[in-house]
């Protein structure tokens, strides 16, 4: 009676059991059991027999159905779906000799991986980050010392590898104790570079990191990428607020109720737009260029900057107490508004720590709430008084 015929299968995963010498026809299983991801995933190419039953196999080229799953996760489209099975996985023909990789099961993180990977033999252990990246997991602690641990166990790496080493991504250390990790497991953790286009050189060296490998950035390109996922968030709240606006626009004033929200709920849906684009777009692209170290203080700057540019288009009206009462109530809301969404970025950057935002938080996030219900109180008044 062979293993892969006892083994009793889910949607999910395969549980392999461990049988007891006196077992009858019904298995009892021991704690070590072993959790093997679904064979039956769209990205698993095969499979690769080893000490503890079936390995998924994996290919480090892309499909058309990775490109688009990335592009959706990018938007927001099913993003906290977007995740794999934890477990072991063999990319390539790995033997017993062969390094064993660690990585999050957010299917992105994943992907990016072993396409940095063409021609190797390894093994890819995936933690249950609950389909959160390596970075933002360690900083949760769903990447950290008690999942790797259970992780090592529960895919009886032990089995199926001679030495005990493993690589985990320099980005999860936070998370991750190398001395507790040696100790309960057996497993010396080595921290590989920064990002997964460096690996490559780095197995070649013989596991050596040079300090460009350790170094941590946020070019351009790493901002940017960030804007859809913020975009597609912020404008779900714009839309619910903006006919609001229009709305409230066409009370007060001599005017009619549609000529009003034509003069005043046009710019005002305008001027929400401005405040998102100024925070969601601009700040990311323009970080390292603004003033201050916080990301509300630059993301502040920025909207104060948008919201002078917006009203001078405006030709706002100084004369008049309504004119300045709305001026200043778009001088409030708009800095407020892009200061908020600007800390948002805060968790995929090197720019702050994990106390640094906290603390920022626990001092911006008042400020912005009063300037935005100041303004907001201000611009109902500019209307009445119009």
């Amino acid at each position: 009676m062979n293993q892969q015929e006892n083994c009793s299968c889910s949607k999910d995963r395969i549980i392999f059991p461990v049988i007891q010498e006196d077992s009858s026809c019904c298995p009892t299983y021991k704690e070590d059991r072993h959790i093997i991801p679904g064979l039956d995933q769209s990205f698993v190419t095969g499979s690769i027999q080893t000490a503890a039953g079936l390995i998924p196999r994996v290919s480090a080229a892309w499909q058309s159905r990775d490109y688009w799953g990335t592009i959706k996760a990018r938007w927001g489209i099913g993003r906290y779906n977007y995740r794999i099975d934890p477990g072991l996985y063999a990319l390539g023909n790995p033997d017993t000799n062969s390094p064993v990789l660690v990585t999050a099961n957010y299917k992105m993180s994943f992907d990016k991986l072993k396409r940095e990977l063409p021609g190797r033999n390894l093994w890819i252990l995936v933690l249950d980050t609950k389909g959160i990246n390596v970075w933002c997991a360690a900083g949760h602690g769903t990447f950290g010392t008690k999942e790797l641990i259970e992780r090592i166990t529960s895919s009886g790496l032990k089995n199926i590898v001679g030495h005990r080493k493993l690589i985990v991504p320099q980005l999860g250390a936070p998370g991750v104790a190398a001395h507790e990790v040696k100790r309960l497991s057996g497993f010396k953790v080595y921290y590989g570079p920064v990002r997964a286009k460096d690996l490559s050189a780095y197995l070649d060296s013989g596991w050596k990191a040079t300090p460009a490998m350790r170094t941590v950035d946020f070019p351009l390109k790493e901002r940017a990428v960030l804007i859809p996922i913020e975009l597609t968030d912020t404008v779900k709240k714009f839309l619910v607020i903006a006919p609001v606006l229009f709305i409230l626009s066409g009370i007060g004033g001599p005017e009619g109720f549609w000529t009003n929200t034509i003069n005043y709920g046009l710019f005002a849906v305008i001027a929400l737009l401005a405040a998102i684009f100024s925070g969601a777009v601009l700040n990311p692209l323009l970080l390292p260029y603004l003033p201050g170290q916080a990301f509300s203080t630059k993301g502040f700057f920025i909207g104060i900057v948008v919201a002078l540019i917006l009203l001078y288009l405006r030709d706002a009206d100084l004369q008049t107490w309504s004119g300045k009462t709305e001026t200043l109530a778009w001088l409030l809301m708009i800095p407020a508004i892009s200061s908020f969404l600007a800390m948002n970025f805060t968790g995929a950057s090197t720019y702050t720590s994990l106390s640094g935002v906290k603390k920022e938080m626990r001092l911006a996030l008042p400020a912005q709430i009063a300037a935005a219900c100041a303004g907001f109180i201000t611009w109902i008044i500019s209307r009445l008084i119009a």
